[in-house]
């Protein structure tokens, strides 16, 4: 017979309650459906699920004693006959009915009902009762399956994002981090239970930060980007990473990052920038240091025979003066030519030399570098004391400087240089804990000036703002001040310009004075002169044989080697450094076997810094082409005492 609900409505109002409480598992609501309907409807009641395979599982009973689930066996029996129908099907006699649990097109699996007494069955109303228990219990079980789904999708997720190796990081709408893996946390350098209610602005490198409401919005509009920037860890450190942000599900507006730490292929590349551009650098400096060398070997030949002309002339005529121009011209270009060549190379000895030589001697190369649109303004204290360094490296901190500044100014400006003597107290400036005298030399232009974080990088390898630049120019300049125990400093404001402070400590010698060289007097002797340029060779000849020399002239070594008769003994070797098949010192090396105490003089037109090192000489015994009669006699003089 049937059971009595006095309110229908709020007995499956009450069904609904207890199935939404139970829909976290698909079980617990089989278990509460039979339960109701056997109360609601009676005696017996079942609910069989339909798993993921397509099969029946076993049914949840209530009652689920031996004599109540005898009544059911006859309705289970039947429950083949669901597969096509969508309404409840009712037995014959009307002692059992069953129902699908059906959610749109699917079939979730099936509710049972059978009487136990004799003669008794299920009214229509009782069918409709059952119809309505069966579209709450469908309701509930779809809603447990999707709630096992997710519970599913979120086990997995969890465990790809625990056991990743990319960092994970989960923002809300604002950029606050929600959630974090491990790995995320560690490349943030703090804890993982730290990071949850930070906001990812805190972590940006200041550059950054412009671009995260852009990433945001595009996550918003559920689109997905891939970004490279720079972090700021808890401990400062900066890492460059790349950032694949997509819209995180679940939540409108939110972001779901994988980070990837790239900090070692971005110094990988910048290695590669840098090798390349010394690569460029070295090219350039063998092309430069031949056509210099080839320079000078035909200054040489110009000043020698221009100094032969003038000798001859008439002193006051017209000859003679342009001879004499011609001579200080070369002289000029000698000059410049070993500038060039000196210029970037280390290796050669430090001098003690006053500012405003340094500055006089880098004026040309400033004016070439900056363009006549730019204006140069040197300005020297007139007590600026000497200075101890390296010329070559110190003019190629100038030029790195200046070379900056006429790329701030594009339509011109002003690049003011001043020099005066500064006293600088222990810890004064940063990385020069000792204080003492220093020569400060300010170079200051009129260009754009760089924003807080160009300033704080501007001493960085690789850091450059200009695209097809190393960025390399002012890590140089303070790697070679900083080598002289000096420092480097740099202060900039947005479309005001840009001052580049050089501390150069003071020399504790004064500058020497060059003593006079001794009047040239010919010595008696016999000068073997090997040189591969014919012209030059010839014309060394010309400028010995006045002085009382005998001189024999090869063009080659190996015509060195055997021109000279067996009987002769030359004094001195006059050879050039670098020439075809044979350098000078491996000559001179042979020769000095055949002729004991063969004293040498080696000449060149590269810079004595470049071919002193590689030749293995004494650049006290080099002599430096373009040369005039008086220095290649003095020099041979000095090499024959």
């Amino acid at each position: 017979m049937a059971v009595l609900v006095p309110n229908t409505g709020h007995a499956l109002a009450d069904l609904a309650g207890a199935l939404a409480a139970a829909a976290t598992r698909a079980e617990a609501v089989a278990e509460t459906a039979a339960q109701a309907a056997a109360r609601m409807v009676g005696d017996v009641a079942a609910v069989g699920l339909v798993g993921a395979d397509g099969r029946n599982r076993p049914p949840a009973i209530h009652p689920d004693d031996v004599g109540h689930a005898d009544a059911l066996v006859r309705v289970l029996a039947a429950a083949g006959d669901l597969a096509g129908s969508r309404e409840p099907v009712v037995l014959a006699g009307s002692a059992g009915v069953l129902c699908p649990l059906l959610a749109g097109d699917a079939r979730l699996g099936y509710l049972a009902l059978a009487r136990t007494a004799p003669d008794s069955g299920y009214s229509p109303a009782d069918v409709d009762l059952v119809r309505d228990i069966a579209g709450e219990v469908a309701l509930a079980l779809a809603t447990a399956r999707s709630t096992e789904l997710l519970r599913t999708w979120e086990e997995r997720y969890r465990r790809i994002v625990e056991t990743a190796l990319e960092g994970v990081w989960q923002l809300d709408p604002d950029g606050v981090t929600t959630a974090v893996n491990e790995p995320m946390a560690t490349l943030l350098g703090l804890p993982s239970d730290q990071v949850p209610g930070r906001s990812m602005r805190s972590f940006l490198a200041p550059g950054a930060l412009a671009d995260l409401p852009k990433w945001l919005a595009e996550c918003g509009h559920g689109e997905q980007s891939v970004h490279k920037t720079r972090l700021v860890r808890a401990d400062g450190a900066v890492r460059w990473v790349q950032v694949a942000a997509a819209p995180l599900p679940g939540q409108p507006g939110g972001a779901l990052c994988m980070v990837s730490d790239v900090t070692e292929q971005e110094q990988a590349r910048g290695l590669k920038r840098q090798l390349d551009h010394l690569r460029r650098l070295d090219s350039l400096g063998q092309l430069i240091g031949g056509i210099a060398h080839d320079f000078n070997n035909l200054l040489t030949v110009v000043a020698g025979s221009a100094e032969m002309i003038a000798g001859d002339a008439e002193p006051g005529s017209t000859r003679h003066q342009l001879a004499t121009e011609i001579v200080e011209a070369t002289t000029r270009g000698r000059r410049l030519a070993h500038q060039l060549l000196a210029f970037g190379r280390s290796g050669g000895r430090a001098e003690t030399a006053t500012v405003p030589d340094l500055l006089a001697s880098v004026t040309h190369l400033l004016d070439r570098t900056l363009g006549e649109h730019i204006r140069l303004d040197i300005n020297v204290a007139p007590d600026v004391k000497p200075v101890h360094a390296e010329r070559g490296p110190l003019e190629q901190v100038l030029v790195n400087v200046a070379a900056n500044a006429r790329d701030a100014m594009p339509r011109g400006g002003v690049l003011a240089v001043t020099a005066i003597n500064v006293i600088l107290e222990p810890g004064q400036l940063d990385d020069l804990p000792a204080g003492g005298r220093f020569v400060r030399i300010a170079l200051a232009d009129t260009g754009s000036g760089m924003d807080a974080e160009q300033r704080e990088r501007a001493f960085e390898p690789f850091f450059t703002t200009k695209p097809n630049a190393a960025g390399l120019g002012l890590a140089t300049a303070a790697s070679i001040i900083r080598s002289t125990g000096g420092q480097i400093r740099l202060d900039s404001v947005p479309r005001l310009g840009t001052t580049v402070e050089l501390y150069l400590p003071c020399a504790e010698t004064p500058v020497p004075v060059p003593a006079a060289d001794p009047p040239v007097a010919a010595l008696p002797g016999h000068i073997l002169v090997v040189e591969d340029q014919p012209e030059l060779a010839h014309l060394i000849r010309y400028l010995l044989q006045p002085a009382g020399y005998q001189v024999t002239v090869a063009t080659d070594p190996q015509t060195a080697l055997t021109c000279l008769p067996t009987d002769v003994h030359p004094d001195l070797l006059l050879s050039d450094v670098v020439m075809p098949g044979m350098t000078g010192p491996e000559l001179a090396a042979l020769l000095r076997e055949r002729y004991p105490g063969l004293r040498v003089l080696y000449t060149s037109g590269y810079a004595p810094a470049v071919v002193g090192p590689q030749a293995s000489i004494d650049v006290d015994n080099l002599l430096q082409k373009p040369f005039t009669r008086d220095t290649l006699l003095a020099a041979i003089q000095r090499a024959s005492t």
